[in-house]
């Protein structure tokens, strides 16, 4: 065991509003669940009229391939993200956690925040929600909070641009 272990990095501490799942699961039905499934529907409507006889097989195909995979996505993902966005705002830092699948953790001393922008998107809009985007002078891009409700949203962005001001900037 190594003497001087790494410690572990903590999730940061506040969530973002439940209504995100909600948000997240209609995304993903305009996207590609609702995409499948009506292709699905489609080709097992053609099936039907124009060759019965495939039906048979078809049928199981296409729920195993388009509508159980639609259904699992539209039912698994929202709860899976919810579990993983969080953010924090330090004294010294920006720290932000997302995705679901592909989990991305970031870290931006607010030293290097450049701009901070609230974006809200016609479906945030009808849950009341916005995400906040950091942009810092890194080429990793920007930090993305995203599921935040309007209140939130506005204060975290208000408090980064203040405390962003109050931290000196790095030596050159």
């Amino acid at each position: 065991m190594p003497e001087h272990a790494a410690p572990l990095l903590r999730p940061p501490r506040h969530r973002v509003d439940p209504r995100a799942r909600s948000w997240w699961r209609l995304q993903a039905l305009l996207a590609l669940s609702g995409p499948m499934l009506l292709t699905a529907l489609v080709l097992a409507a053609l099936s039907l009229l124009f060759f019965p006889g495939a039906l048979p097989w078809l049928g199981p195909l296409l729920l195993v391939v388009l509508v159980l995979p639609a259904v699992a996505y539209l039912a698994v993902m929202p709860r899976m993200r919810y579990a993983v966005h969080a953010w924090e705002l330090g004294e010294r830092a920006v720290y932000a956690a997302g995705g679901w699948f592909w989990q991305k953790r970031r870290i931006a001393p607010l030293s290097r925040v450049q701009t901070v922008d609230t974006v809200r998107g016609p479906i945030q809009r009808r849950y009341g929600l916005a995400t906040v985007v950091v942009t810092t002078a890194s080429t990793a891009g920007d930090i993305k909070i995203a599921g935040l409700s309007d209140a939130d949203a506005e204060e975290l962005s208000r408090r980064i641009g203040e405390v962003a001001q109050d931290v000196p900037g790095d030596a050159a």
